[in-house]
Formats: structure tokens, C-alpha cells, sequence
């Protein structure tokens, strides 16, 4: 907070004079709160204001803003807009530590609210648009926010949420229409609000944004994000984006996938901006749209994905050489690994030693695992894609691989377990859940792997059987319990399967009820009704039986390989 000036002091030159009681002596528990020392995601465009203020570091893809003022904003504008939305969450009444909703996808109004948030000391709570109402209500019951930011395109699915809790819309993001009754839009909000920095007291233990899990058991849990956290992390992804580049402020990202409601936030657009460098947003990961932003911004690094989005950007490259991406140094993609032949031809087509990074985290804990297919070209190129090799820690995550004594195991699967300074604070408002996760000293990833003969870590399954469709995580315990609700269904498994564009495809296998016969369409459209259309499975199986261990359990992995080619036959 701002110390009082006594009469007659001179001030100092920033309007403030030198605190008393500066503290020089203690040297354990420090919480540094002083605007020269803290550490603060809200501060990452005000930083470029002292270096290149005038430089464009925020460029909207076209339908990424609502408002052409913001297709292309300086560090200047940008830390601009965003003290001004700090000072319209303090004016409504909020304080330090309330939560504010974002009903958001990309858009550069969205980034620029998250960092205004940031500013004010306040916490960013954004949730994923395409939740069902039942999930996502029962999120908003969680968080308790005092303001809310809406895209105007996907209002009509959260209406019902906010009419039945009372909520207000405190801002509208016009894309795709016109305010929500009642509210401002984003821009006018702003309109003759002061654009200097916001007097709050910050510290970088204080949880900036809350990011929901994809909730596999239970409902989504709230991971607690710190600003030392978005920091670190920013500062560590910076180092692998700038590869390939004379000077990390060359460097320009290009990312569609989500980052508003993701964690792809603090290791993408946040890294750039560290950098000295220049972010490119897309509104939704669309090939031919990715493709042509790379190309007419010349984009340095991208963060494209899943290995078979990439391929569907290569595909896209084949088919039009007249895109040029000869710019492209990085390409960043996880959740799967990049064959050899997909690789090459990624290379023909960007920059002289392109360099590809396999990376596997999750939001809890973003150092993430690296793997440079460059680095390794053998294991490579004898392994990918069949197995998923994630490499090894970054310089900033200890990670093991453990049984369920939490003893360390080789060569054999386990469960991931890490300690980082890139590590969530816990779970918002679930003290069990965090006790449990943190059990024995370590974060439990619930992420199956194994440790090889040469120390590099392969991703091997996923304890909580999650499906990864689109960059979506799905639960498929609720896929199944919706499905059981048919009456013309006994039994239901969920698994994801490979799939072009997806990655992976959600998949139900069905048994049916005594006397039943399942239509497949009936049963999508039950689920459609009842679910976000990301859960909603592709296909649906019928089988006789499903394969199952004496207790019952359905063993999904021989499901995976019973019908793994379903969707490249």
C-alpha cells in the first residue's frame, strides 16, 4: 500500500516517498508487497512500458476482439485498458481477494480483463464455456464471484445459470453480439476510468487466477494459481519458445487453443510477453485460420496442439504453397507424440532447423516434461508415434515415477508425482482434496508413466480415465452415468479412441438392457441433451459384454485396442 507523506516532504519523483520500516533484517518470512520488489501477473505489459511501449504485443485474429480498437494494442495501450478495468472491479465495490467469472473464449478484451484482475489483487475464476449448466452452476456456487465478464455469443448457454443464482453480467464482450441487458460492454466500462496503476498491496503467495480440473470423480476442483506461479512458469516457457531466434524479443506466438479458462496461459501469451516479445490470439483452433495467422504474422512459435492437429496444419500446408512459415523457429504440442513422417513434413515448410517440443504437465504443475524429437532423433524415430515419450523434467520440476506405497519404481508403470516452484497452492475451498494430492511431500498427478533405462519418462495412461478430445478434457465416469440413465441400457464404458481431428474421439461401448436394442443416434442425442457437446460421445458400440476383471472392474484397455482403428477405417 502507498505510505503517507508528511507535510512539507518533497516527494519523490513516481508521486510516492520512501516507506518507513523497510525491513533489512529479517531474513525468513518476508512477504514482499513493495510496488518496486513484488511480484505480480498483472504487471507483465506495464514492464514492456519502460522498454517498447509503443510496440504492437497483442494482435487479435480475426473474431478475437469484439472491438476494433483492440485488433492490435501496444504495451502502452494494453497496460492502459487493463489499469482502467482494475479500477472498475475496485469502483464496483470489489476488494483484494473476491473472485471475478470469465464466460470467456480468446479474445484480447478477455487476456487484457485477466491482467486488470491481476492488477486489482482480485482473483480471475474463468470457466470453460461449453460446461453443462448443472456442472457450471455448481461452479459458480464454488467461487462466490462479485463480478462477471461474458462473451455476448455465449450468453444464451449461461443465462440460465446466472438468472437462477442472482448474478449480474458486469461487462459484455461483444463478440458475436450486442451487451447482455444491463450490462456495459467491455469498452464503455473503461470509458473515463484512470489508466494509471491501481494502489494495491500484491504479494506473489496470493492466488491470481483459479483454473478448474476436468473433474473425473467428482466435480471440477478449483487449482489455486499464484502469481509466483504464472511467473516462474512464464520466465521457464520463455527459454523454449525463443529457440531458433538472434534475441528473445523476436519472438512472436501464435496460439489458438485456449488460454483464457486453460493454463496455456502462463506458459504461452505470458512467456511471449516476458520475452519482450509479441503474442498473436485466435478465437478457436480452426486449421486454415492457424495456418494463415502464422503466415501473415510471420509467428516465430506456436503452440499447436495435439499431434494430430499438427498433422491437420500439415495438411492444410500441403494443400496451399503459397502459405509461408518460413518465419516458424518452435512448434510446441503435447498430449500424444509426432510421428517421424508428420515431423518432416513440418520441416519442409518453416524455419532451418525447426525445433519441436513435446511437453506433458498439467494444470497443477507446469514446468512440464520436454521432449525434443531433435535431441533424441533415434528413440524417435524407433518409437513415436505408438509410444508417447515426454522426456524429461525441466530445470524447475523434480519428478518421479512411484507405486502405490510411494516407493520410486523403473522400468515399469507408476504414478507421477513432482515438486516445483511452478506448483498450485492447493485446491480452492477443498482442504481434503489438497491433503490427499500433496500426501508424502510430492504432488500426486494421477498420471500413469514409466522411468526407462536412460531416465526418460514415457506417458503410459491415465489413472482417472480421462479423454482428451480437442484439447477438452471429458470425465468419462459422467459420460456413463449419463448413459446408464437409458433405459435401453445395462451397462456403459467410455474410452477415448484415436481420432484425425480430435485426437482423441470420446467413444461409448454399450451393453444393452434385457429386451433392448440401442440405437446408436438415440443415444448420442440423449447424451447431447445432457452433456457439453465436447463430452458428447462421436460413436456409440453396442457389444454382447464387456471385458471385465472378477470384481467387475471394465478393463478399457483392451477396449482401446479392440477398436482402436474405429475412426481410420
Amino acid at each position: 500500500m502507498s505510505e503517507t507523506i508528511p507535510a512539507g516532504l518533497p516527494r519523490h519523483p513516481h508521486g510516492t516517498a520512501p516507506p518507513e520500516g523497510i525491513d533489512v533484517e529479517t531474513l525468513r518470512g518476508r512477504r514482499a508487497t513493495h510496488r518496486w520488489e513484488r511480484t505480480s501477473a498483472g504487471d507483465v505489459l506495464e514492464r514492456l512500458t519502460w522498454s517498447r511501449p509503443d510496440q504492437v504485443v497483442l494482435t487479435a485474429a480475426p473474431g478475437a476482439c469484439g472491438d476494433g480498437r483492440f485488433a492490435a494494442v501496444t504495451a502502452r495501450e494494453g497496460d492502459a485498458a487493463a489499469n482502467m478495468f482494475a479500477h472498475a472491479l475496485l469502483a464496483a465495490g470489489l476488494v483484494p481477494g473476491d473472485r471475478v467469472l470469465l464466460v470467456c473464449e480468446n479474445s484480447v478484451e478477455a487476456y487484457l480483463a485477466k491482467i486488470g484482475i491481476a492488477k486489482a489483487g482480485m482473483v480471475a475464476a474463468p470457466v470453460n464455456p461449453g460446461l453443462a449448466p448443472d456442472v457450471l452452476g455448481a461452479l459458480v456456487d464454488r467461487v462466490g464471484p462479485r463480478f462477471a465478464v461474458v462473451d455476448a455469443e455465449l450468453w444464451p448457454r449461461v443465462a440460465d445459470v446466472f438468472a437462477g443464482r442472482g448474478l449480474a453480467v458486469g461487462a459484455t464482450i461483444t463478440i458475436g453480439g450486442g451487451p447482455v441487458a444491463g450490462s456495459p460492454s467491455f469498452t464503455a466500462l473503461l470509458d473515463g476510468l484512470p489508466d494509471t496503476e491501481p494502489d494495491v498491496a500484491i504479494h506473489g503467495d496470493d492466488v491470481y487466477e483459479l483454473l478448474f480440473t476436468s473433474g473425473t470423480t467428482a466435480l471440477p476442483k478449483a487449482v489455486m494459481i499464484s502469481h509466483q506461479y504464472a511467473q516462474t512458469a512464464g520466465l521457464n516457457f520463455a527459454l523454449s519458445l525463443s529457440r531458433g531466434l538472434r534475441h528473445e524479443t523476436d519472438l512472436v506466438l501464435a496460439t489458438f487453443l485456449p488460454v483464457v479458462y486453460h493454463v496455456g496461459d502462463v506458459i504461452f501469451p505470458n512467456a511471449a510477453l516476458l520475452a519482450g516479445g509479441a503474442v498473436v490470439l485466435g478465437r478457436r483452433p480452426v486449421p486454415a485460420d492457424v495456418a494463415a495467422a502464422v503466415a501473415a504474422h510471420r509467428a516465430t512459435a506456436l503452440w499447436a496442439g495435439s499431434p494430430q492437429f499438427a498433422g491437420l496444419l500439415a495438411d492444410t500446408l500441403d494443400a496451399d504453397p503459397d502459405l509461408d512459415w518460413s518465419a516458424l523457429t518452435t512448434l510446441v504440442y503435447g498430449w500424444g507424440a509426432l510421428s517421424p513422417d508428420l515431423l518432416r513434413r513440418l520441416e519442409r515448410r518453416c524455419a532451418p532447423g525447426l525445433v519441436t517440443l513435446g511437453i506433458f504437465g498439467q494444470t497443477e504443475a507446469i514446468a512440464c516434461h520436454r521432449f525434443w524429437p531433435s535431441r533424441r532423433p533415434d528413440t524417435h524415430a524407433a518409437s513415436a508415434p505408438s509410444v508417447n515419450y515426454v522426456g524429461v523434467p525441466s530445470g524447475l520440476l523434480a519428478s518421479d515415477v512411484v507405486d502405490e506405497l510411494g516407493e520410486p519404481v523403473r522400468g515399469e508403470p507408476g504414478e507421477a508425482v513432482y515438486r516445483s516452484p511452478v506448483m498450485t497452492a492447493g485446491y480452492y475451498r477443498d482442504p481434503d482434496a489438497t491433503r490427499e494430492a500433496f500426501r508424502g511431500g510430492w504432488f500426486h498427478s494421477g498420471d500413469s508413466a514409466l522411468v526407462d533405462d536412460d531416465g526418460l519418462r514415457v506417458m503410459v495412461d491415465r489413472y482417472k480415465d480421462i479423454v482428451k478430445t480437442g484439447g477438452e478434457n471429458v470425465s468419462s465416469m459422467r459420460v456413463e452415468a449419463v448413459l446408464h440413465t437409458h433405459p435401453a441400457v445395462a451397462r456403459a464404458a467410455v474410452v477415448g479412441l484415436p481420432h484425425e481431428r480430435w485426437g482423441e474421439a470420446v467413444t461409448a461401448v454399450v451393453v444393452p438392457a434385457p429386451g433392448a436394442e440401442p440405437d446408436p443416434a438415440d443415444l448420442i442425442a440423449h447424451c447431447r441433451e445432457r452433456l457439453a457437446g465436447f463430452e458428447t460421445p462421436k460413436a456409440v458400440l453396442v457389444v454382447d459384454a464387456l471385458p471385465e476383471t472378477v470384481g467387475g472392474k471394465v478393463l478399457k484397455y483392451r477396449l482401446r485396442a479392440r477398436h482402436g482403428d474405429l475412426y481410420t477405417t
